[in-house]
Formats: structure tokens, C-alpha cells, sequence
């Protein structure tokens, strides 16, 4: 995707070869820059404190930090020790576990001295085939709303979403916001209601900011207005990415989006869920009983961050001195609420037989 002109990927190698350059996401949507990565410290803290986020980027640059680890020392012990604490980083997007075992898988049984040339062969490789797949799962995705657009030729398709599931959430085009992207693109008039997406405001600060970038028409609107527009009519497709998907199709993603997910399911508005098979899980079915949630400072919760009339970032409190507060990062919406699962091989039903049927090699593994 572009900004100010230029291309550009959420993740890619500086010049100099090695070391790896991220969008710094804390300082959006105010000021775009990037950071430069040199050691896996520095990968795993841009991971942990969501300079990076979004589950196809942290696995992307969980692999870097491993590629990072290998260039200074690549013995066993190195290459333990950058797994293990890459994992640590954060505990709920199947994407980081997923792409730091893919490098394990690569790297042990490599000799010690071509482990740096096959880490970051390997990374590359992981970063090129998301760019791929959220092209696939753009182009599968806006047949979705194509054919929404022809029930209603007489306007625009309203689509809401959740969070940020665009070109920041992944290496480029992103899951949720590709299809937008490619409908938009395809001359389908399709407008967005972007949800603020509290507490860290993603889709205020990020989703808005890329919808503005690519010219998307988008409407930002407090995340409990969603059921309200949906009984008004005025919503025709829920759309969101997510961070770890089950076998049996349940999904976690940003908290709030079950929420919408009974929303629609009250209103009969869609509901689809756009996703790379990177961020399916196949080890489990049960997700409200397996998959990690993630719970994060209170801080976030009691304090915002925005831009002072003086144009100076700021950080103000919102929240009454001394009150308690709890921060859970994500919620699992039940595969009986997904109406589909747009993946880079196509649309499946939210439910085991439907995910097999678009990757048969899952079931004999």
C-alpha cells in the first residue's frame, strides 16, 4: 500500500540487508515513521508494546527476530532462547506461535554457520507468501460484497468493521480491509462504518487512517453504535479479521467483536470473518476453552492517548482516580454466529467440514 506517494510493507529489510525496518504503529495516525530493528530484544518489544500488531505482522516479525538472533550468534542455545522469547511476547494471535515454529522446523536441523542465510531466507519467504494470501483472501472477499452490491445497485455497500484488519495488521493489503480494497478498487461503491475499537482506538487511529489513504469513503463511529445501525438498516456486512481461529470455526479477535457478531446475527446482517490459514489452529476446536486471552495494562483502559489542540501528542486520564479496571484484548465469537470464513483459497462455512474442504491436507495431517 501507499503513503504519501510511496509503497510501502508494514515490514521489510532496511538497505543495509539485515537489519529490518517496522511502521512504528504507536504514532499513527499522527505521524508516520518507521523503526529500525537490530537484535531480537528489540523484535520482541516492538511485538509486546504493539509498535507492530495484527497476527500476520507479529508472525512476520517474529520470524525477523529469530533471522536478527542468527546474524550475531547462531548456536542451539541462541536459537532457543530467540524462540522462547519471542513466544512470550504475546499469547493470543496462533500467527507468532506458528511462524516461530516454521523457523525452528528450518533452522535446527541446519548447520550452525548457514543458519543466518536460511533464517532470513525463511522470513522472506514467510513475509512474501502474506502478502499473497491477503491478496487471494481480498479478491474471494470482495465477490462478497460484489454480489451485496448488485442486491442493492441504487447504493453504496455499508460494511462495518472492528479493530484494524488492513495493510497494518499484515504485511501488505491486510485480511477484512483487502476485500474492501479490492471492491473499491473494482469500481463497487462501498462505504465503511469504522468502530472506534477501545481502548486503544485501532480503528480510529488505523483502520481510518488507511481507508482515508486509499480514498474509501468511511464513517467512524463508537463501538456500541454498531447494533443500533444495524436495526436501522443502514449495515449490510460485518467484517472483521482474526487473530486465532479454531478447526471447528470459532474466532478471536479484537474485544468487541462478539458483540457485533449478536448483533448481526439478531439483525440478519453477514457476518464474515477474513483470515490467512496462518491464523488457524488446528490443534484445537473448543475456543472459548482453549485459545489464550491475552489480558493487558489497565492503563490502557484509563488512559488515552490523542493530539492536543497544539498539535503536541498527549496522554490524558478518563477514568476516575483509583477505580479498578480490567483489560481483556480479545473475546471468541462462537463459529454458530460466522456466516463464512474468507481465506485465501476461498469462502468456507465457520465449521470443521468447511474449513477441510478448502485445506484437505489439514485432515490428513
Amino acid at each position: 500500500m501507499k503513503v504519501g506517494g510511496r509503497h510501502y510493507r508494514s515490514i521489510e529489510l532496511a538497505e543495509d540487508g539485515w537489519s529490518v525496518l517496522v511502521i512504528d504503529q504507536t504514532r499513527l495516525p499522527f505521524e508516520f515513521g518507521q523503526r529500525r530493528l537490530t537484535t531480537p530484544a528489540e523484535a520482541a518489544e516492538a511485538i509486546r508494546n504493539m509498535i507492530v500488531r495484527g497476527a500476520p505482522l507479529i508472525g512476520a516479525t517474529a520470524a525477523y527476530g529469530v533471522a536478527l538472533a542468527m546474524r550475531t550468534d547462531s548456536s542451539d542455545a541462541s536459537l532457543k532462547h530467540a524462540l522462547e522469547s519471542l513466544a512470550a511476547t504475546r499469547p493470543t494471535a496462533v500467527n507468532l506461535q506458528w511462524a516461530l515454529a516454521r523457523m525452528a522446523g528450518v533452522l535446527r536441523p541446519g548447520p550452525p554457520g548457514q543458519r543466518a542465510a536460511l533464517a532470513y531466507r525463511e522470513a522472506a519467504a514467510i513475509a512474501d507468501e502474506d502478502v499473497e494470501a491477503c491478496r487471494l483472501i481480498g479478491q474471494h472477499g470482495a465477490a462478497v460484497i460484489g454480489e451485496l452490491a448488485r442486491r442493492h445497485p441504487d447504493r453504496p455497500v455499508n460494511v462495518l468493521t472492528h479493530c484494524n484488519a488492513g495493510w497494518l495488521a499484515c504485511v501488505d493489503w491486510g485480511t477484512a480491509l483487502a476485500a474492501v480494497y479490492a471492491a473499491h478498487d473494482d469500481g463497487v461503491p462501498v462505504h465503511v462504518f469504522v468502530d472506534e475499537t477501545r481502548p486503544r482506538n485501532q480503528g480510529a487511529s488505523l483502520t481510518a487512517f488507511e481507508l482515508g489513504g486509499h480514498g474509501v469513503p468511511h464513517t467512524l463511529i463508537a463501538d456500541n453504535a454498531g447494533g443500533h445501525l444495524m436495526q436501522r438498516g443502514e449495515v449490510d456486512l460485518c467484517l472483521v479479521g482474526s487473530d486465532r481461529t479454531t478447526a471447528s470455526g470459532d474466532v478471536a479477535n479484537k474485544i468487541g467483536t462478539y458483540l457485533k457478531a449478536l448483533a448481526a446475527r439478531d439483525n440478519g446482517v453477514p457476518f464474515y470473518v477474513a483470515l490467512p490459514c496462518s491464523s488457524i489452529d488446528w490443534s484445537i476446536a473448543d475456543g472459548l476453552r482453549d485459545i489464550p486471552i491475552e489480558e493487558r495494562s489497565a492503563r490502557e483502559l484509563t488512559h488515552v492517548e490523542g493530539r492536543s489542540a497544539a498539535g503536541e501528542r498527549t496522554t490524558v486520564e478518563v477514568a476516575a482516580p483509583g477505580s479498578r479496571a480490567r483489560n481483556p484484548a480479545f473475546d471468541v465469537t462462537p463459529a454458530h454466529l460466522v456466516t463464512g470464513l474468507i481465506t485465501e483459497r476461498g469462502v468456507a462455512a465457520a465449521t470443521r467440514a468447511g474449513l477441510l474442504g478448502l485445506f484437505p491436507e489439514k485432515a490428513r495431517a
